[in-house]
């Protein structure tokens, strides 16, 4: 008898483990398709909390039924075979359920997306694995007097099991062998206990069979797909999974793209013949030149760059400037390797740190002319480098004549983030401007909130532009000044601290004007 308590305790444990363990390789595996959006995040845990509660009725009314050992263990053995299988249909099950909302707008299509392969590829494993806890309890009780006992003892095994869920694949599995191989090697832990516990209750080997077959067909699966590509994507040069991304690399002409996660996102440009990057980098070359005139070139002496990605804007920097020193911080250190190997990120003056970008202002000494914030997770922006406390920080960081510029993102008509991040920076600095990057022509685009320590007019762009001689600062100041404008936030606009910065809710309500303006499907 206390061995088959024991082993129903280690099945609870390990099935409370894989739980919580799928759930969060889920989020990995949906998102180099859809990306790693509250709106995501949203849709996986309903269904996953769905599913479970589906698997608690059933679980217990099984029970209830066919209170029998055996067919516990074959849910279990059941559930670690289907969470085996995950990986080899992931691939065409998310690209159907990506391009079946592709005419959708972009978040729309996130939603549906995410809700449909979820669907699809965790509905079946996690009810089997929900209705292994009340199965479980049914199988502990001999007497009502302890079964309060007995139903609490489950369920902090369970709980235990899912704590180990929770730090075990980010920490160790993913980073060791994949998302893919950690949902195979979930699936085969589950699959082996489920195994001992047939082998316990029948005493025989011909019931094994079957669940030998399955095991062997969960490394096998594994095997296979962790040669093959996560996300087929054209042009792919090189892909990755860290702790922090997925990170594709790929060739388009002779252009070379960092793509990060869903790859909604450009996160860096590279093209060794190219003069500019034509993307939102290149108006940053012209922050500095709020500063009142003659503010020439050769006075920015250094840089601070908050999201360096593969380079784009550090080379840029350098091309324009000369080889001032440059502290690119980048969170995710693998993106630093990709860079220098795939982006030409070989600037001697870079100096790129692995590093939050705000922690890195905390801890560093040294005062800049310029700060640039590029660090993009699409469609949000870290709330934690939008706040009024980090803009006093990083005035802090910054010079008498120092300037510092942040990216946003925005649709043609609603600039409502933009205008909060500006109203916000208005707090910190005198002067706070807005360059908006000519439209692009699908509704989306970037602007960029620029805010000096000395108080400063937007005249000054204008008369600074006439004195530059670098032909990059003069095509790109060309191109800026029609777009260059004062700061004027609506009255009523959030202010972002540190302790309420909605940069979720009013991406949302971005987004929601955006499908209903845009009336769904285009």
């Amino acid at each position: 008898m206390r061995m088959y308590t024991r082993y129903l305790d280690i099945l609870v444990f390990i099935a409370g483990m894989a739980t919580l363990g799928v759930e969060l390789s889920a989020s990995r595996l949906l998102e180099p398709w859809f990306g790693n959006s509250l709106v995501v995040w949203a849709s996986l845990i309903g269904l996953i909390l769905l599913y479970l509660a589906v698997g608690y009725v059933l679980g217990g009314r099984l029970a209830d039924h066919w209170p029998e050992p055996l067919l516990l263990c074959r849910l279990a053995g059941w559930a670690g075979f289907l969470i085996g299988v995950v990986p080899l249909v992931a691939q065409p099950v998310l690209g159907i359920a990506a391009r079946g909302f592709s005419d959708w707008s972009f978040d729309l299509a996130l939603l549906g997306g995410s809700l449909v392969g979820v669907l699809i590829l965790f509905a079946a494993p996690v009810i089997l694995l929900g209705s292994i806890p009340p199965f479980a309890i049914r199988l502990t009780v001999s007497d009502l007097s302890s079964s309060g006992q007995a139903a609490g003892r489950i369920y902090a095994l369970s709980t235990a099991g899912s704590i180990i869920g929770t730090f075990l694949p980010p920490l160790v599995l993913i980073p060791w062998v994949g998302t893919r191989l950690t949902f195979s090697l979930l699936g085969a832990m589950l699959l082996l206990v489920a195994m001992g516990g047939i082998w316990l209750h029948a005493r025989r080997v011909r019931p094994l069979i079957p669940y030998v077959i399955m095991l062997a067909l969960v490394f096998v699966m594994g095997w296979q797909v962790w040669a093959l590509p996560i996300k087929l994507t054209p042009g792919l040069v090189f892909e990755a999974e860290t702790p922090y991304n997925y990170i594709q690399v790929v060739q388009q002409g002779s252009e070379t793209w960092l793509l990060l996660n869903e790859g909604e996102g450009l996160h860096s440009v590279y093209d060794p013949g190219a003069f500019l990057s034509e993307g939102i980098w290149d108006y940053f070359l012209v922050v500095p030149f709020f500063n009142p005139p003659p503010y020439e070139a050769g006075q920015v002496d250094n840089l601070c760059l908050i999201g360096l990605a593969g380079g784009t804007i550090a080379r840029l920097y350098t091309r324009a400037f000369g080889p001032i020193p440059i502290d690119g911080v980048e969170l995710d250190p693998a993106i630093i390797e990709i860079g220098r190997r795939y982006f030409g990120m070989t600037e001697p003056n870079l100096h790129a740190v692995a590093q939050d970008g705000r922690v890195f202002l905390r801890r560093t000494p040294r005062r800049y002319d310029v700060i640039i914030v590029d660090a993009y997770r699409p469609p949000y922006i870290p709330f934690h480098l939008t706040t009024v406390e980090f803009f006093r920080l990083a005035r802090a960081r910054l010079t008498e004549e120092g300037v510092i510029a942040v990216n946003v993102g925005r649709t043609h008509d609603d600039f409502r983030l933009v205008d909060a991040v500006a109203a916000t920076m208005a707090q910190v600095f005198p002067s706070v401007y807005i360059i908006d990057e000519p439209d692009p022509g699908y509704g989306l685009g970037n602007s960029l909130v620029v805010g000096t320590v000395r108080p400063t007019r937007l005249a000054n762009l204008h008369a600074n532009a006439a004195g530059l001689t670098h032909p990059m600062l003069v095509e790109m100041m060309r191109r800026a000044l029609p777009h260059a404008r004062e700061a004027q936030p609506p009255l009523g606009t959030p202010i972002f601290t540190d302790d309420r910065a909605p940069v979720e809710q009013v991406v949302h309500s971005i987004i929601l004007r955006h499908l209903l303006t845009s009336g769904g499907p285009e």
